[in-house]
């Protein structure tokens, strides 16, 4: 299969010369984002590969689809970047990436919720400054907190596990609950564990159903002084809500990995320009927020995942016509495609 792969990076770049030759693609590789504007470079391929930054609009599909482009494999594991419904009526088989390895963003999220209650991005600024004070700097120990898990799926089970060996409380939510996670945590509905929770952490795909579910609403139900860790998708916290609340106190801090309207930013350089978007400028400058650039993921096993994932399902794709990771039309078992 002829092959044009959108926003490679350069980390990427071994891994496709490793894995394209052994599930006999022919791959070419390109920096720029898939969107609209660039569609047109996929002419002549039979497929495409893009990452979770890229913007496959129905606008784009359209264009490729003209080109008789029908398959598409994100290296990624969300897929809110892709209009599904287009794809589908396209008839463009859409394969995404859901079990890379889950430790890489399990261990950026306990490390930091340590940045976070631990005070350390402050401390750090400090000593840069050779201000070697201790005032402002107190913690908490998480073998005091009650920490809250939303989703106790492959990455959950693995944070649970991680945060387990502090001692601390765990309780967690889920719709489907994990057998796996029960030796660790107690499973409560979602209003108690927003009632309980001293540290609440967030690793669920962002839905319809769950958008901007951490709001005013949801966070008055909350303790005074509590934490938030989302390491999972941006759209899932109302970013102008958790303002307002970080600055009441009613949120005592936040470790984000992910920002609702990070598309075009995070994975950028943006040094020496002024951001566009006030809301993200004034979310910087809050001193109990630790903000992250979306690189849970960013760790040399799940990179390889990552790209050996989306190269079986394009083979899986050109024999059969479907993928074990398809999402959209008649995908079935999204979760047995770890590479």
């Amino acid at each position: 299969m002829k092959i044009l792969a959108y926003c490679v990076r350069p980390d990427e770049v071994e891994s496709f010369g490793k894995f394209s030759g052994q599930y006999g693609h022919e791959v070419e590789l390109i920096p720029q984002s898939f969107g609209p504007e660039v569609a047109h470079l996929a002419k002549g391929y039979d497929a495409i590969s893009i990452l979770g930054n890229c913007k496959a609009t129905r606008e784009a599909l359209d264009k490729i689809n003209d080109y008789g482009i029908k398959y598409m494999a994100s290296r990624s594991a969300g897929v809110n970047n892709i209009d599904i419904e287009a794809a589908d009526e396209f008839g463009i088989g859409v394969s995404n990436v859901p079990a890379y390895s889950p430790n890489s963003v399990s261990e950026l999220t306990v490390g930091i919720t340590i940045c976070l209650t631990r005070k350390i991005p402050t401390a750090l600024k400090r000593v840069d400054t050779q201000n070697f004070a201790l005032n402002g700097l107190i913690g908490v120990e998480l073998r005091n907190m009650t920490i809250g898990v939303i989703g106790t799926g492959r990455i959950g089970l693995e944070v649970i596990k991680g945060f387990s060996g502090f001692g601390a409380k765990l309780i967690g939510y889920d719709v489907v609950e994990n057998e796996a996670a029960k030796q660790y945590i107690e499973y409560k509905s979602l209003d108690e564990l927003y009632k309980e929770a001293d540290i609440i952490t967030l690793h669920v795909p962002v839905t319809d159903d769950n958008y901007h579910m951490i709001n005013k609403d949801s966070m008055a139900k909350m303790k005074d002084g509590v934490f938030i860790v989302n390491s999972a998708r941006g759209g899932l916290i109302d970013t102008e809500d958790l303002m307002e609340a970080l600055k009441s106190g009613k949120v005592a801090g936040a470790a984000l990995d992910t920002y609702e309207h990070e598309v075009g930013v995070f994975h950028n350089n943006k040094m020496n320009e002024i951001l566009k978007d006030d809301t993200l400028a004034k979310l910087r400058s809050f001193p109990n927020v630790v903000l992250t650039p979306h690189c849970g993921f960013y760790t040399d096993e799940a990179v390889s995942n990552m790209v050996e994932t989306a190269l079986i399902s394009l083979k899986e794709f050109e024999m059969q016509g479907s993928s074990r990771c398809q999402v959209g039309g008649n995908s079935s078992s999204k979760s047995k495609c770890l590479a």
